[in-house]
């Protein structure tokens, strides 16, 4: 396996993680009751990640916003176990695919804004 390396990487681990998101059972509702145009959203969050691995800045939105919102509109359902499954539903992706430097930081990464998300809504409610 070679490790994440450019934008065509970024966009196969994106669908490939939200193919899966979009089937879960614990979390899949969250977005397919959300998201009305997925082509355009993966897209969008393939500008995050590859702002997030290769320094550019592509994304323009506001994750913590969304997320605010989005558990607004379920009651503040939203939990630490949903946070839980989505990085390891993340995890599981990368590993299928990648493995190496970008790959380990595409990891990381995710950890480190699942745990923001989750204090964000928390200080939010």
């Amino acid at each position: 396996m070679q490790d994440i390396k450019n934008r065509e990487d970024v966009y196969l681990l994106v669908s490939s993680f939200y193919a899966k998101v979009q089937k879960s059972a614990e979390i899949g509702h969250f977005f397919n009751d959300t998201i009305t145009d997925w082509d355009a959203h993966l897209e969008k969050l393939t500008d995050f990640w590859e702002s997030n691995l290769f320094f550019k800045a592509k994304f323009k939105g506001n994750p913590a916003k969304a997320h605010i919102k989005l558990d607004q509109k379920y009651h503040n359902a939203l939990q630490m176990e949903h946070f839980g499954n989505w990085i390891n539903l993340w995890f599981e992706t990368i590993d299928s695919l990648f493995e190496g430097e970008n790959a380990n930081r595409a990891k990381n990464n995710a950890r480190k804004m699942a745990s923001h998300l989750y204090l964000t809504l928390f200080e939010a409610r």
